[in-house]
């Protein structure tokens, strides 16, 4: 039943908000606390653009593209019924997609976190991550049907 998925879309959102809502609540602005030296950090950064800071300010911009892209992916779970791989991938890439969405009407930016100090990458969040992940799985379904 494809409601599920979006109940476990809603779970996922929940914990992408609290994760930000804890880092905000924790960090300053910019602050750093290093997890494995070298390897991975905890900085709060607030980022009003896409990866590497793409299209600063267009918040509007995302703000549409992420309904638009939420509308379609909820059209095609339902769609997808019965066929879990596909409802898996929507499910994440729902979650990653909303839990954005959310942070950029309520503070015009969104909040990012996770810092991998071994490579240049963009810093980012548990809905980057659920965004991601439902890509790749996307993808390899595409390409394995």
């Amino acid at each position: 039943m494809p409601f599920i998925y979006v109940l476990i879309s809603a779970l996922l959102i929940g914990i992408d908000q609290i994760v930000k809502s804890q880092v905000v609540s924790h960090l300053q602005l910019g602050q750093v606390n290093s997890v494995i030296s070298g390897v991975f950090s905890i900085t709060r950064l607030n980022n009003d653009g896409a990866a590497w800071s793409m299209l600063t300010g267009q918040r509007w911009l995302f703000v549409v593209i992420a309904l638009v892209a939420a509308a379609f992916i909820i059209y095609y779970l339902f769609k997808f019924k019965g066929q879990t791989v596909y409802q898996i991938s929507l499910t994440l890439l729902l979650a990653g997609t909303l839990g954005n969405l959310i942070d950029r009407i309520l503070n015009g930016y969104v909040v990012d976190m996770f810092q991998l100090d071994f490579i240049n990458f963009p810093i980012f969040n548990c809905a980057d991550m659920f965004l991601t992940v439902g890509i790749i799985i996307l993808a390899i379904k595409i390409v394995r049907d």
